[in-house]
């Protein structure tokens, strides 16, 4: 056993210093920025910002969204084969086809990028990226998918992110419990506070060419600029865009209100949906809420980036890749004033069409899972 005494941060632990500035308004700063690839040798170019691949907010009516704004969507994995094929190969170009470890994921990985040539990225997806099988798994994909863009993690430290470039990923995910809707921390108490993950990972990667994605923990526009100014070349987001029309997860009305379900990928809400139950071996680690609705996902868009843009004016960078030499963080006890946070005005949107959850038929039932036990009073449910 050993205690590691250095300080770790979260991005609640820090603000950025501003800094003198000839930009004259956010309109002059570019968010767009180009990555050639390590090890698939391919070019992107686009706003580094990605969906996360959960059943909620990895849909095909969010990537319709995102890509239309230059945007990256991680696609769940439980969208089946021949339900990619009706989607606009543009929109395909800015997704990535995501899958596990399991025998039946790489057969299904085969089929899925098979009859879709327009997909450029793949996102290989585990709680835990430190066991040897997942590094074996890299190496299996990456040769079997030689000039595919590799996504895959997930990892918070920097031996383990030099191991997966090394070993084909092209993109290291970064973040072990920092999500909205991840209980990991609580059940396992493993973890590392994500601002000091994505600056120390994100050292290591661009050491060996490679990038990192920052996956969790960001609950507000200026936290998405606080992963980017720590090196993040990539920023993953599930909660900030889950609620929305084009998310999965069922539309509630309470008292007049209207809610969506959101729920971690590890939780017994996922695992019971896909698996069947939790299995015995196995505790959940995420959690079902339900989410204020927030309708259209655009809205949310243009909202954070432009926070983000506004980052980049308060430093003096023009563009996205100039902020992480812009940027110095401030030590901080408080991030806001929440002296009236009580009175907040929130206008509620009326609801559209909603986006159905990836791996489900038309009836609403999960393809070959057992439907979960009702355990608990059902709000109604909205027409």
């Amino acid at each position: 056993m050993r205690v590691e005494a250095d300080m770790k941060l979260d991005y609640k632990d820090v603000l950025i210093r501003p800094k003198r500035s000839t930009l004259r308004s956010r309109s002059e700063v570019s968010l767009d920025r180009t990555f050639k690839f390590k090890h698939s040798g391919q070019t992107w170019t686009g706003v580094p910002i990605v969906a996360a691949n959960m059943d909620t907010t990895g849909t095909f009516e969010t990537a319709a969204v995102l890509s239309s704004m230059g945007l990256i969507t991680a696609a769940s994995k439980h969208y089946t084969p021949a339900s990619w094929l009706p989607q606009p190969d543009a929109v395909k170009a800015n997704m990535c086809a995501s899958a596990g470890t399991s025998d039946a994921d790489f057969e299904k990985l085969i089929k899925v990028m098979g009859g879709n040539p327009a997909i450029q990225f793949i996102c290989l997806d585990v709680a835990n990226g430190y066991s040897e099988h997942f590094v074996h798994h890299v190496r299996k994909v990456r040769e079997q998918f030689p000039t595919a863009t590799i996504m895959a993690g997930n990892v918070v430290t920097q031996e383990m992110v030099e191991e997966l470039i090394l070993s084909g990923a092209d993109i290291v995910k970064v973040g072990i419990g920092p999500g909205s809707v991840c209980t990991t921390r609580k059940q396992t108490g493993v973890g590392y506070p994500q601002l000091s993950a994505v600056i120390e990972c994100a050292d290591a990667a661009h050491g060996l060419g490679g990038y990192i994605v920052a996956d969790g923990g960001c609950t507000c526009p200026g936290d998405i600029a606080k992963a980017f100014g720590a090196g993040a070349d990539f920023v993953m987001l599930g909660g900030m865009l889950a609620g929305h029309d084009e998310s999965a997860g069922e539309l509630i009305e309470r008292d007049g209100k209207f809610f969506k379900m959101f729920y971690g990928m590890s939780s017994a809400t996922a695992m019971t949906k896909h698996h069947g139950s939790v299995a015995e071996y196995r505790s959940s680690e995420g959690k079902t809420i339900q989410l204020p609705y927030r309708g259209p996902l655009r809205d949310t868009i243009q909202d954070l980036l432009g926070g983000i843009r506004s980052t980049c004016t308060y430093v003096g960078a023009a563009t996205l890749k100039e902020l992480p030499k812009r940027t110095t963080f401030i030590r901080v006890t408080q991030q806001l004033n929440h002296v009236f946070s009580a009175h907040d005005v929130h206008v509620r949107p009326n609801p559209q069409a909603q986006a159905a959850t990836p791996g489900e038929d038309e009836d609403g039932d999960e393809d070959g899972a057992a439907a979960p036990d009702a355990t608990e009073t059902e709000p109604k449910r909205a027409k």
